[in-house]
């Protein structure tokens, strides 16, 4: 059954915001009825009028955070989508270069972080522990999707003699299409862990200037709302990164797979 627009809509973004303003609202409650000071726990009035407060601080700190977010899921993207077409096409590469990866995934990126500062710039320690976390999943799915080719399908390019390229370009690719998202999807959420744990590293040796250092000043002053505050633009990034990629993943794949379509059902 075919569901109204508006319905869908609501359903898919009504629901969620009701929830989130009946938690607010609860919190707000608590804290007025307990009488909590805001060094403790604000109440969301209080973060909301610390972020307008320290609006143009908070935001160009939001600013740096994203930008290394944003350049390394670009690179992440490119590096993961290039070894996992190079892994596709030899399975010695794959025994040789996926190990590497794996340990890379593997390892604590908090471990790494204090690490990368002492060889490398702030800047670009942060851009390096981003890239490290986003870049696996998109490689893991990218190569899964490459390799998940319907063996009908394959048999019948092999019947009608297609080149490898054409294998590539009109089966392997568009195949792969789906968990390609998917990886990316998860990449851009942890490309911003990423850049949080290398920031938050570099704060607490003083280098910092994104968002998460913010987080850390404010920590050392006991300004509480502050923190909060910058916690609360976190997650909202964090949310509209995973919004925009799931929005591209269902135009992407509308009228094809089953994966948009049951959306729309």
């Amino acid at each position: 059954m075919i569901q109204k627009p508006s319905a869908i809509a609501w359903r898919d973004i009504g629901v969620p915001l009701a929830v989130l303003f009946a938690a607010l609202a609860l919190w707000e409650g608590l804290v007025r009825w307990k009488n909590i000071p805001p060094y403790i726990l604000p109440a969301p009035s209080v973060i909301l009028a610390k972020l307008i407060e320290d609006r143009e601080l908070l935001f160009s700190s939001l600013l740096v955070t994203l930008g290394v977010t944003f350049e390394a899921l670009v690179i992440a993207t490119v590096c993961g989508v290039a070894l996992a077409l190079l892994i596709a096409q030899s399975k010695w590469l794959e025994r040789a270069l996926l190990p590497f990866a794996i340990t890379l995934q593997v390892t604590p990126i908090i471990a790494i972080a204090p690490l990368l500062l002492v060889y490398l710039q702030p800047g670009n320690a942060v851009l390096v522990c981003a890239f490290l976390v986003a870049f696996f999943p998109i490689l893991s799915n990218t190569s899964l999707g490459l390799a998940s080719v319907d063996f009908g399908l394959r048999d019948l390019f092999d019947l009608y003699r297609a080149s490898p390229w054409q294998k590539l370009i009109y089966l392997r690719l568009p195949s792969a299409l789906p968990q390609f998202l998917a990886g990316l999807r998860i990449g851009g959420g942890l490309a911003l862990i990423g850049a949080i744990v290398a920031e938050l590293a570099a704060g607490a040796s003083g280098q910092g200037t994104g968002l998460a250092y913010r987080i850390v000043e404010a920590g050392f002053r006991l300004d509480i709302p502050r923190m909060f505050a910058a916690l609360a633009l976190i997650s909202l990034s964090g949310l509209a990164i995973y919004g925009a990629l799931a929005a591209l993943s269902y135009v992407l794949l509308r009228g094809w797979h089953e994966s948009a379509r049951a959306q729309d059902e």
